[in-house]
């Protein structure tokens, strides 16, 4: 049997020790590089992108440079998803590894306790690199002439405890004993290539979606459900009936349901509660993962460092605590 990748050496190319050990100045050129990779780390003047800028740091306080330019100050971090932060740059860069070493997820409890930061600070920064993960799946399509996509929901979220006594026990899967809260996460998944979630009240709701995110040509094999019959209309489709098997006659929705499986392990042993305004987060988070599955972990906490310097300012998470969005 082939060994799993997560057990190759080529899946550990980063180990929290090196980042734990590092000084402050190895620590800051380590985000300078990620930064402004195409000067290998000189400072680019994010007001009017000019490259003529020097240090000009308090005594012991934190890197800041001054364009000679436009005479405007900035740090290694004004403009990103890390502007405005108080931590020093070694705890965030900390912060991408574990999270990237987690193959199914970090829940922001226990990244206060490796950090030693508040629950509140770790709740925030996760969410920032969920939605640095999203900017890459941002515009997305999948499959093309000759590839093949599978297509898939599952529900998620609006738990409805059970009566005490059996005879007051209601059928829950029945809508009139639901409490509205439950929502589908769709997946289009192309076979060997990324994948795109969303969330829709039902499965039904994701045609126009899938539409919109399959490249014409592509073979889509879904299951039987019912909501998945207005596709015949523009996909070539192939159909299984789970009742009866997992894949037949060269339909299956394995790589979909690999999806799901991840999905559904970061619920029950990571975050215990994926649901509401932040259910798309963690299904994004959940399909980066899956689509870097064959990634090593250095190059992956690499990926997502650069996609959140140059994912800008967060819309949703700034001033999240402070209610500055509402």
């Amino acid at each position: 049997m082939a060994q799993h990748f997560l057990l190759s050496k080529a899946a550990k190319t980063l180990s929290l020790a090196s980042i734990f050990t590092m000084k402050d100045a190895d620590a800051e050129m380590a985000f300078r590089r990620v930064r402004w990779a195409d000067t290998d780390g000189e400072p680019v003047c994010p007001h009017c992108g000019g490259v003529d800028a020097y240090d000009c740091r308090r005594l012991k306080g934190a890197p800041r440079f001054r364009c000679r330019a436009c005479v405007k100050d900035f740090t290694i971090t004004s403009g990103t998803l890390f502007a405005s932060h108080k931590l020093p740059l070694r705890a965030y860069l900390a912060a991408i590894a574990i999270f990237c070493n987690e193959v199914k997820g970090k829940s922001a409890l226990a990244l206060s306790r490796d950090l030693n930061v508040s629950y509140k600070c770790a709740f925030v920064l996760l969410h920032k690199l969920r939605e640095a993960m999203a900017a890459e799946l941002k515009g997305r399509t999948v499959g093309g002439e000759g590839k093949v996509a599978e297509v898939d929901g599952g529900y998620f979220g609006g738990y409805v405890k059970p009566a005490n006594r059996k005879e007051y026990r209601r059928d829950r899967r029945l809508h009139e004993n639901q409490n509205g809260k439950r929502k589908a996460v769709v997946i289009i998944r192309e076979r060997n290539g990324n994948s795109i979630p969303a969330v829709f009240k039902t499965e039904a709701q994701a045609i126009e979606f899938i539409k919109a995110h399959v490249a014409k040509g592509t073979v889509v094999n879904a299951d039987s459900a019912a909501g998945w019959d207005p596709l015949h209309a523009k996909f070539e489709m192939k159909r299984v009936n789970h009742e009866e098997a997992y894949s037949m006659d060269g339909a299956c929705t394995n790589w979909a349901e690999e999806f799901f499986s991840r999905m559904r392990r970061a619920e029950i042993g990571h975050h215990h509660h994926i649901a509401g305004q932040y259910l798309l987060r963690y299904a994004q988070e959940a399909s980066w993962r899956e689509d870097c599955r064959r990634v090593s972990n250095g190059e992956q906490a690499s990926r997502l460092a650069g996609l959140a310097v140059k994912s800008g300012k967060s819309k949703e998470f700034t001033g999240y605590w402070q209610r500055h969005d509402a």
